[in-house]
């Protein structure tokens, strides 16, 4: 039993011997590890530079034209006709396309023959009336003179005030039958169609020959579109929507040119949300110039508003700033390569680097801590 003791404890002696060696190997590494060549400890380090900082929320968006107008055809009919395309500027007044005008012309060549028609029976009914106010003013001429019958004389006065009758209704339809007409006549100058705004061309959704049916529901042939200014719909999430104010300064770029920034000020948010997936979004519009032309409708954007900016200001690096009881501060690192902890006074952050209002000036260099303690960001408050 005592030599099987003994074996047990060479072995645990082992062991500890072989975790010791470990231990130790894993320390020097580590030495070596942090420290130059020169055997001096190895730290990270950044500069304190001189730069914007902004507190941005952001969205993605899509770019529509701040102007546009779906052309449609106000009768129904054959489009006979399509003077423009894809792309074409046009002017407002433009000729757009034509319809078969066939039958409207008939609708209106039937109505001016009713018209002329009318005009006719209203010279013979004008006729019968002056006959039969003539015929009147003898009866009373000779019922003054005791040489007729009263009965005669009420005869007459009643042909008179019928013949007068008939009078103002012929009248009455003629004025009907003009106002066909003038619908008549409109509705085949519809068939006409002319650019109401200047513009772009951007959809043509009807072709050449095609019967459009307007008894129901406005056929839209094409849409123009004034792209020399874009709004962009940005979608924001609930959770920033209150961070927006109206006027707030914006800017976005696109997936094909992420260099390039756009600005606006925030126009308006509209208060009814879009739920996609459970989520809450908002959209908020803008808008920016586009005269070179380079952006397109439906082009997918991202979005930043400005909540807060600090201009031309100190800044380090957020995770270079320290906290504890008694506020921030950070390590600077010495000429002789000490360490000095200085206290500073923090501004905006955007999660990257920070403002240093107070306490620190520009290229400084500070010590960025390999690991564990209280890493810098946060906003401060604005002096």
């Amino acid at each position: 039993m005592a030599i099987h003791s003994r074996k047990a404890q060479q072995g645990a002696a082992k062991l500890w011997l072989i975790l010791l060696l470990v231990i130790a190997a894993v320390a020097a590494i580590a030495y070596v590890t942090l420290r130059d060549d020169d055997g001096s400890a190895q730290v990270s380090t950044a500069e304190a530079q001189v730069r914007d900082i902004e507190v941005l929320v952001t969205a993605t968006g899509r770019l529509q034209p701040r102007d546009f107008v779906d052309v449609g055809a106000q009768v129904s009919g054959q489009l006979d006709r399509l003077h423009v395309e894809v792309g074409d500027m046009v002017e407002e007044g433009d000729l757009l396309a034509e319809i078969d005008p066939t039958l409207l012309e008939a609708q209106v060549e039937s109505s001016q023959a009713q018209f002329r028609n009318q005009q006719a029976i209203l010279r013979e009914r004008e006729a019968q009336f002056e006959l039969a106010r003539l015929n009147y003013e003898r009866q009373e001429r000779l019922q003054a003179a005791s040489l007729t019958a009263e009965e005669l004389v009420e005869t007459a006065r009643a042909g008179m005030q019928q013949a007068q009758a008939q009078v103002d209704s012929i009248r009455a339809q003629m004025e009907q039958t003009q106002s066909s007409l003038r619908a008549a006549e409109a509705n085949r100058n519809y068939t006409r169609i002319f650019a109401p705004m200047k513009g772009t061309v951007v959809t043509v959704q009807a072709r050449r020959g095609q019967t459009l049916n307007a008894s129901q529901t406005t056929p839209t042939i094409l849409t123009i579109a004034d792209l020399t200014e874009m709004t962009v719909e940005a979608q924001v999430s609930e959770a920033d929507i209150s961070r927006l104010e109206i006027g707030m300064p914006v800017y976005f770029t696109t997936m094909g040119n992420r260099q390039r920034r756009y600005y606006g000020e925030l126009r308006l948010v509209e208060p009814t949300p879009v739920v996609e997936n459970n989520v809450v979004l908002y959209n908020a519009l803008f808008e920016v110039p586009n005269e070179e032309g380079r952006l397109m409708t439906q082009m997918t954007t991202n979005v930043f508003f400005i909540a807060d900016a600090a201009r031309e200001v100190v800044t380090v690096p957020a995770a270079a700033v320290q906290r504890d009881r008694d506020g921030s501060f950070v390590e600077r690192l010495a000429s002789d390569g000490s360490r000095q902890q200085t206290r500073v006074e923090t501004g905006l952050s955007d999660r990257v680097n920070i403002e240093i209002r107070e306490g620190l000036n520009a290229g400084a260099t500070v010590v960025l801590p390999i690991a564990g303690g209280a890493m810098g960001g946060g906003r401060g408050p604005r002096g």
